[in-house]
């Protein structure tokens, strides 16, 4: 059994745990940072940075004590390389490498990408490869057939926005607050989501991605024309998107082939209605269907250190020169799409 250090900085929170290769979970903290951007609407890349500065080291020798490991205990030590905000991405990275050069230990470079892909395997021992995972975020929308560690066919992504960037937005032009995912859910309970007119972009067609662009801004059109409660706005922005995540899932199983199951991960997986729809489609497929808990949706360094886990468990391992890099596809050799906006 391997025990591994996990450390998360791709974003606005600042995590690290031990995980053990058999799936247990043995220390997480986690610090986030929802103060410090809530007067902005969104997250501040070199606030986020700065933050994750200070509250790294502690939160490392916090995850050690509640373990009562010590860092020589430890097999290997992963962290997050990319992708994400490039500033936080090499506090956590150049963490990890002093770390691992001053104790001795691997040093794990791990796609955050491959994180949350790897999470439903964290939270079900039982699931088996393939499975076709919806990977959906504030930064990514992507349809991915997860054929094993490091090996992943995207069948989807978005061409231009994401659709937790889409939630972000509706939250800040609705002034329901800062984290926009939660906000827009809180909201939506008592709203009407038939009450607004709204468009479900590339829903019925033959492409296979996602868009969310033309929908953020009929989002804008209905809350600047007054006609709407700010609650019917949010319950039909959120109808919305389920009704273009679920058709385009729909369509990447038909073109899949076998899977095991269908999975989501990634922070909007955390909305209730989401997960309900995704469980309703994949017993329609006859598929078993499994979505991390919430707390393991959203950015953490449980699913960094599992990911870490099954890397090294196959032997892979980086060298201390090992790059941040703020981009990082799953699939480099997937055909390139349409839309200068397209997050890979």
């Amino acid at each position: 059994m391997a025990i591994i250090l996990g450390i998360e900085s791709s974003c606005d929170e600042t995590a690290a745990a031990l995980v053990s290769s058999d799936g247990r979970i043995l220390a997480h903290r986690l610090a986030t940072q929802e103060e410090e951007h809530r007067p902005y609407g969104g997250v501040v890349p070199e606030l986020a940075a700065r933050a994750h500065v200070e509250k790294l080291g502690p939160l490392i020798e916090g995850a050690l004590a509640d373990a009562e490991l010590s860092l020589a205990d430890v097999d290997a030590i992963a962290a997050t390389a990319g992708p994400g905000l490039i500033g936080g991405v090499i506090v956590g990275l150049v963490t990890a490498k002093a770390l691992a050069h001053g104790a001795g230990k691997p040093l794990i470079a791990v796609n955050h990408l491959e994180g949350h892909a790897l999470s439903p395997r964290l939270a079900d021992q039982t699931l088996a490869y393939p499975y076709m995972l919806l990977l959906v975020s504030g930064g990514h929308c992507q349809i991915l057939k997860v054929e094993g560690v490091g090996r992943y066919k995207r069948l989807a992504t978005t061409i231009d926005d994401a659709a937790g960037e889409a939630f972000d937005k509706t939250a800040k032009l609705l002034k329901l607050g800062f984290p926009g995912g939660p906000a827009v859910e809180k909201a939506a309970r008592t709203g009407d989501p038939k009450a607004v007119p709204l468009p479900r972009p590339l829903v019925g067609t033959s492409e296979p991605h996602f868009s969310f662009a033309g929908l953020k801004s009929a989002v804008m059109r209905a809350a600047q024309s007054g006609q709407y409660k700010p609650e019917d706005i949010a319950a039909s922005f959120q109808q919305a998107v389920v009704d273009c995540l679920i058709d385009r899932t729909k369509r990447a199983l038909q073109a899949s082939g076998d899977v095991t199951a269908l999975v989501v991960a990634g922070g909007v997986a955390a909305n209730a209605s989401v997960r309900a729809a995704l469980e309703k489609l994949a017993g329609e497929h006859k598929l078993g269907f499994v979505a991390p808990p919430l707390w393991l949706c959203t950015d953490n360094a449980a699913m960094i250190g599992w990911a870490g886990a099954e890397r090294f468990a196959l032997g892979l391992t980086d060298p201390l020169d090992v790059m941040a890099r703020p981009r990082w596809p799953l699939d480099p050799d997937a055909d390139k799409v349409r839309g200068a906006g397209v997050k890979a």
